[in-house]
């Protein structure tokens, strides 16, 4: 076993209940001199996994917290080490002052992402497993929460190892073939490699897709709210955000840079940029906004189209409006201020262009609701989802895979003997191995645990 580490794993902030880990050897030793059980008993003598109610004591035998504490023994535990886990009172001057004391009797500060390190480097998760562990923590939606949850329970590792699995046959088949010529084993032709290689790859640029796809929903779906100058673009802003983040006046073109937030707003965080309203304009520095807001409607995945409600649709408007649709991307148009109209004056106007319409107010939040049942609509958070990959990370390798059993397809397809394009197969299978953590290097797994909290 490794030294023993300590800390604390949950948040530093005041809570009902704080946990300190500690993990490796002696674990359980050292939290018997710092927990004494109500029972009377020495911690660690019971059976494991189970709560036992104590004191935690210091250096000099004073109590400091009542607290519940359970036990693991190596190899069941999360790290495949003894373990110790002390349910402390959530604060944080227990907390640290408890710590300390395991210092004293022997155990050291874990670092950042230590523990899943060490369950990964005992086997207990491979590498996409210990990925998901950092992104169920990181997860701001409820799409990205399940995502990471069925990576975690080891989706994404039975898809690949399936895939390096059937590679795995197929080198061994050809292997046999050729080294042992006498063995009754059915010959493979060309056309069979590389159909089996063809679905190989099939599988993993699915998941690529699903990986491109799923950003939106992950990291949110970039959104512009666009609109002529003093439409209620930032109100709508400041309505979703649910505090004042941009200056809102009666006068034009306040707005004259970007402003970029985000937000939940039903199932799908938007990645929201408030942009300058767009007219001609003589204003140096407003010229500027107005170029950027066209630039960041080219960028968006999602067009918010804001006219004022009070006023109709005006020839501006509708200049606008045919320059959103122009971009092909998912629009919706918003007729603001509804709380000043009895019935927007702007809806029912803009003709068949808009995929639909909601009227707002930024005052009441009245039309907040349906327009999150219309981004859901155009944005159906994890509908049909399948496994795929979750950084760029492993992206990147499954990418290089892809690339490498491509080159494999086309040399069987130009008549080159098998022996050629298979070891491009063997290339591909070493891509898939830095996924799941096969002949992983090690600077390769201290970046990928330089993104944990320490406690994790």
């Amino acid at each position: 076993m490794e030294e023993l580490i300590a800390a604390i794993a949950t948040g530093p902030v005041k809570s009902a209940v704080g946990v300190i880990r500690l993990s490796g050897e002696g674990a359980i030793p050292c939290a018997a001199k710092v927990f004494r059980p109500k029972s009377g008993k020495v911690f660690g003598m019971g059976a494991p996994r189970r709560l036992t109610l104590g004191d935690v004591v210091d250096g000099e035998g004073t109590v400091i917290d009542q607290a519940l504490a359970t036990f693991s023994i190596a190899p069941n535990s999360y790290t495949g080490e003894d373990t110790v886990e002390l349910h402390c009172h959530g604060s944080p001057t227990v907390l640290a002052l408890t710590l300390e004391v395991l210092f004293q009797h022997g155990a050291r500060q874990a670092r950042a992402g230590e523990f899943t390190r060490r369950a990964f480097l005992n086997g207990k998760l491979d590498l996409t497993q210990a990925e998901a562990v950092a992104d169920l923590i990181d997860a701001q939606t409820p799409a990205a929460a399940v995502r990471a949850a069925g990576q975690l329970g080891g989706e994404l590792s039975r898809r690949i190892e399936a895939v390096y699995d059937d590679l795995t046959d197929l080198l061994a088949h050809f292997h046999v073939l050729v080294d042992y010529p006498d063995e009754d084993l059915e010959p493979m032709d060309s056309p069979q490699i590389a159909a089996r290689l063809a679905g190989a790859r099939e599988t993993l640029e699915q998941m690529l897709e699903g990986y491109r796809r799923s950003g939106q929903y992950l990291r949110g779906i970039p959104t512009a709210i666009v609109g002529l100058p003093n439409a209620g673009k930032s109100s709508l802003l400041n309505a979703l955000l649910g505090y004042d983040r941009a200056i809102v006046t009666d006068i034009p073109g306040t707005t004259r840079d970007t402003v970029e937030e985000t937000c939940q707003l039903g199932r799908n965080l938007l990645r929201l940029t408030d942009t300058a309203g767009l007219r001609d304009t003589h204003d140096a520095v407003e010229q500027q906004g107005v170029a950027r807001s066209r630039r960041a409607m080219e960028e968006a995945a999602l067009i918010l189209a804001v006219v004022d409600g009070t006023r109709g649709v005006t020839e501006e408007d509708v200049q606008l409006l045919r320059e959103v649709e122009e971009t092909g991307k998912p629009w919706i148009f918003v007729a603001s201020k509804k709380d000043l109209v009895n019935g927007s004056r702007a809806i029912g106007v803009v003709g068949s262009g808009a995929p639909s319409s909601v009227a707002v107010s930024a005052k009441t939040g009245e039309g907040l609701d349906e327009l999150a049942k219309e981004i859901g609509a155009l944005f159906p958070a994890g509908a049909g989802e399948t496994v795929y990959f979750t950084n760029a990370r492993q992206a990147a390798a499954a990418g290089e895979a892809v690339e490498c059993l491509t080159r494999a397809v086309e040399g069987l397809a130009a008549g080159m003997a098998p022996d050629g394009p298979l070891s491009d197969v063997e290339l591909a299978m070493s891509a898939l191995g830095e996924l799941t953590g096969r002949n992983i290097q090690e600077d390769v797994v201290d970046r990928i645990f330089s993104r944990f909290c320490v406690g994790k």
